[in-house]
């Protein structure tokens, strides 16, 4: 199949906030003291809104939908949607609200963020209406857990999609309250595929190996990819570890790379590739997200990422 012909339309409904990203600093400040960075980038933030300007990039149809302020914040991630070419006509600034911002600290190790929410939490189920679900074959939803107020409406969401014919995934992202809880269970019974991380995941389902983490949301209809970073990617095929390791890129910032990753697969399960060469496009997409500083600026094309996979085994 082309993997560049024209996908089916995506509705990625999410959190909008900006990326404050300060690469390679020597350590995370401790109390007190103060630490230089290498390098300093301001980008589009979210694991929604890399997600949905991955998908982009890629040559996917992307509409979104999320809640903003008005403030200076808010007009550069609705200018950074609209130049990657993504329909925001849904969503109007709300003078109400603060834009979400999150600093990223990044270590030659390690990275640590600071969120203000803001905005973030605001979106609702009710506010995804049922011609926003008319006009697309997917619905995409990142950051369970700092979308407090979609939260406790997402499986009623994700079950509307689902009667509307389309298809649907879920990136629960951190929370940071790590309580995680059994509500994220139950959602995932009206979702397709499901893309934690390996902390995520074992979090949520109180595992400490993969196999078993994985086994625990086998519920005989959602596709959980569990991405691991430098280790690659991993999934269930026919009840046995389907594992995928990471592509080798001369890598300069890690920020969005797992959001990149769920575009990349996206893209590829979408037009029905097998499921393996989906894995591959995730962990390409991951990668090559890595090349410069912000979670989008590096983000590939279809066809770096088909290259990189020609010269991957």
């Amino acid at each position: 199949m082309n993997a560049v012909a024209a996908g089916k339309r995506i509705l990625v409904a999410g959190e909008v906030n900006v990326d404050l990203v300060f690469k390679g600093c020597r350590a995370l400040p401790e109390p007190g003291q103060e630490v230089l960075a290498e390098d300093f980038a301001t980008t589009p933030g979210s694991s929604s809104m890399i997600c949905a300007m991955g998908l982009a990039r890629l040559g996917d149809p992307v509409s979104f939908h999320g809640r903003l302020g008005i403030d200076s914040w808010g007009v550069f991630c609705l200018d950074a949607l609209r130049d990657a070419g993504i329909d925001t006509t849904t969503m109007v600034p709300d003078p109400s609200l603060r834009t979400g911002v999150t600093v990223s600290l990044s270590t030659p190790q390690d990275r640590a963020l600071v969120t203000f929410a803001g905005a973030i939490g605001e979106l609702q189920e009710s506010d995804i209406s049922a011609a926003m679900l008319a006009r697309a074959d997917h619905l995409h939803v990142s950051s369970y857990y700092l979308q407090r107020a979609l939260r406790p409406g997402c499986r009623e969401l994700f079950a509307r999609a689902r009667a509307a014919g389309l298809s649907t995934s879920l990136d629960p992202g951190f929370d940071p309250a790590q309580q995680w809880g059994a509500d994220i269970i139950e959602v995932l019974h009206d979702v397709d595929v499901f893309l934690p991380n390996q902390e995520e995941l074992f979090a949520i389902t109180a595992a400490s190996d993969l196999s078993t983490a994985l086994h625990a949301l086998d519920n005989g209809r959602t596709r959980t990819v569990v991405k691991r970073g430098r280790d690659g990617c991993a999934t269930l095929h026919e009840g046995k570890l389907l594992e995928i390791p990471a592509c080798a890129v001369d890598a300069l910032d890690s920020t969005g790379a797992g959001d990149s990753f769920d575009a990349g697969f996206l893209h590829a399960w979408l037009r029905d590739m097998p499921l393996r060469d989906c894995l591959r496009w995730g962990s390409a997409c991951g990668s090559l997200s890595t090349r410069a500083v912000g979670g989008t600026p590096g983000q590939a094309t279809a066809a770096e990422v088909e290259a990189l996979m020609a010269q991957t085994p």
